[in-house]
C-alpha cells in the first residue's frame, strides 16, 4: 500500500508538470479537453494499476489551465496562471484536503533541475477528436541517471493561447495543444489520448481555492504522508 500511495505522488507531481499547454497562431481556445489515460507495456501489480488515474480533465480559459486526475487514493488538481507564472496544486487525499502553492521562482527552480530535451518535428500527421495534428519526437537525456527515452506527441495548431507552457521543461517547444502524447515518470509509461475537446465557457471560479482546502507547504505536506 505505502508503494502504491508513493507511486500516485510520483505520477502527480510529474504529470502536473505537463499539463500548461501551448498554442500556436490560430484562434483563442476556451472550454475542456478530456484524455484517455492508458499504460503501454505496463508491468505494474494489478492493484497498483486500479489506483492510477483513467483520465483526465483540462479547463482552459484565458491564461488558466486547470488540470483535474482522479486515482483510487483520491483527486489531484493543478490550476497555472500563465500571465503571473505561478501555480496552485489541491491534494484531495481521501477527505484531507490540502492546497500547495508555487510561486515563479519554485517553479524555475524545478525546471533547471528537468533532464534536457529536445524536439524533432515530422511531416507525418493524425486526426483525433476531430483536429489534425502533427506528430514530433521528444528526446529526453537524464544525465543523472545516464538514460535516453523518446515520447512521442501529436498536436493541434488549430488554437492559440500565449505563454500556458512558458516554462514547461519538455514540451515547451511544441507550438500547439497535445491531443496524444506520452510520459515516462519512474519507468511507468503513460498514453494520453484526447477522448472530447468541446469549446464551452468556462467560469473563472474554476481557477480558485475552494475554502475547505488547507493552504501548506510542500515540506509540511510531505511530513503529513511520511516523507513522500
Amino acid at each position: 500500500m505505502k508503494n502504491a500511495i508513493k507511486t500516485i505522488f510520483i505520477l502527480s507531481s510529474f504529470l502536473l508538470v505537463f499539463s500548461l499547454y501551448s498554442f500556436a497562431d490560430g484562434k483563442p481556445f476556451e472550454g475542456e479537453v478530456t484524455y484517455e489515460i492508458t499504460y503501454p507495456e505496463s508491468n505494474l501489480d494489478a492493484s497498483v494499476l486500479e489506483m492510477l488515474p483513467k483520465s483526465m480533465k483540462v479547463y482552459i480559459k484565458d491564461e488558466f489551465s486547470k488540470t483535474v486526475l482522479n486515482t483510487g487514493m483520491g483527486k489531484t488538481t493543478n490550476i497555472f496562471n500563465s500571465k503571473e507564472i505561478y501555480s496552485i496544486t489541491l491534494h484531495d487525499m481521501r477527505g484531507q484536503k490540502y492546497a500547495l502553492r508555487s510561486s515563479t521562482k519554485i517553479i524555475n527552480d524545478k525546471i533547471e533541475k528537468a533532464p534536457s530535451s529536445q524536439i524533432e518535428f515530422l511531416d507525418e500527421t493524425k486526426v483525433i477528436s476531430g483536429y489534425t495534428c502533427k506528430k514530433a519526437i521528444v528526446t529526453i537525456k537524464d544525465e543523472l541517471i545516464k538514460t535516453e527515452s523518446e515520447l512521442i506527441v501529436y498536436y493541434s495548431e488549430e488554437f492559440s493561447q500565449k505563454n500556458l507552457n512558458k516554462d514547461n521543461p519538455i514540451f515547451h517547444g511544441i507550438k500547439g495543444i497535445m491531443l496524444e502524447y506520452e510520459i515516462d515518470t519512474q519507468g511507468i509509461l503513460m498514453k494520453f489520448t484526447a477522448s472530447l475537446v468541446e469549446a464551452k465557457k468556462i467560469s473563472k471560479k474554476e481557477f480558485d481555492i475552494p475554502k475547505n482546502y488547507e493552504v501548506t507547504t510542500e515540506a509540511e505536506l510531505k511530513s503529513k504522508f511520511g516523507g513522500m
